[in-house]
């Protein structure tokens, strides 16, 4: 405060002042999506600086979605070496010169995040990761089609905005390596808060699995919805095992999801309501 009051001053010359300051809300943040456009680190850490002159306490880091992954994990290297890179859409795709496809795209090493984390820490800024998840999942699924919930699933990231009909298949098999990913995520980024996406989830290909509506028979659930509610509560449990907190988009309320989750409404102030009114936190 003492140094806005400074810069604003023109000549850096103030009045003698008595400052009585305190933030009004816990969570002053703004979201960065490096997955649909990859940011160097440099980028990412002039935006800390600038969050802090603005007194913003938390980075809410989007690093995987449909078009692209964007961090490290050790356990699980295609989802570097395959979902980090796409085909630019359209003519930019193809180098004019040699005809051969352009790759585009990027990843955080584990080195990087140490360094962005601290240096977001040493200007009291934390970071919030996302790995969106069931839907948003096109990279993941490219880099490991076996997490597939439908036949033939496309083979590298998406080069198309919007929102596309891949979904990870809610089995075990998903479930082990999700928390295999989180292990190396939660080991990364030391806040309380862990974000697992939730949003537009279009169940096509969940209805179509005939395996998969064996598995919402088996656990008695009642619909897709549901079925993702579960599959949110599965990982709620995990990262509360581990001294964390899920965060997710306001989708997750379609589905019975855990009590200490914290609503992110991003299609306006409804799903804030309706999640106040249940008893999560929201932003």
């Amino acid at each position: 405060t003492l140094w806005q009051i400074v810069a604003a001053s023109g000549d850096g010359r103030i009045d003698a002042v008595t400052i009585d300051d305190a933030p009004a809300f816990g969570w002053r943040g703004i979201m960065l999506d490096s997955a649909r456009h990859f940011q160097p680190v440099s980028y990412v850490k002039t935006l800390i600086d600038r969050m802090a002159m603005a007194k913003l306490n938390t980075l809410h880091w989007h690093l995987s979605d449909d078009q692209g992954w964007r961090i490290a994990i050790d356990r699980y290297p295609r989802l570097t070496s395959i979902g980090a890179w796409r085909r630019p859409a359209g003519a930019a795709g193809t180098d004019p010169k040699t005809g051969k496809p352009v790759r585009y795209g990027g990843f955080y090493t584990k080195d990087e995040i140490r360094d962005v984390v601290a240096y977001a820490k040493a200007r009291h800024v934390t970071i919030v990761p996302e790995i969106d998840m069931p839907g948003h999942a096109t990279a993941i699924i490219a880099a490991y089609p076996e997490l597939a919930s439908a036949p033939n699933p496309p083979s590298a990231p998406s080069n198309e905005w919007g929102i596309l009909p891949n979904l990870l298949n809610p089995n075990a098999q998903t479930l082990r390596f999700v928390e295999q990913v989180l292990d190396e995520v939660m080991a990364l980024f030391p806040g309380t808060y862990i974000h697992v996406g939730g949003d537009e989830a279009v169940k096509d290909q969940w209805k179509a699995n005939p395996a998969i509506q064996a598995q919402m028979k088996r656990l008695g659930l009642t619909d897709e919805n549901a079925l993702q509610g579960w599959f949110m509560a599965q990982l709620g449990d995990y990262l509360n095992a581990h001294g964390r907190r899920l965060i997710g988009w306001d989708e997750i309320l379609e589905g019975k999801v855990p009590a200490n989750a914290t609503v992110m409404s991003w299609r306006g102030i409804d799903g804030a309501m309706t999640a106040a009114k249940a008893g999560h936190d929201t932003l």
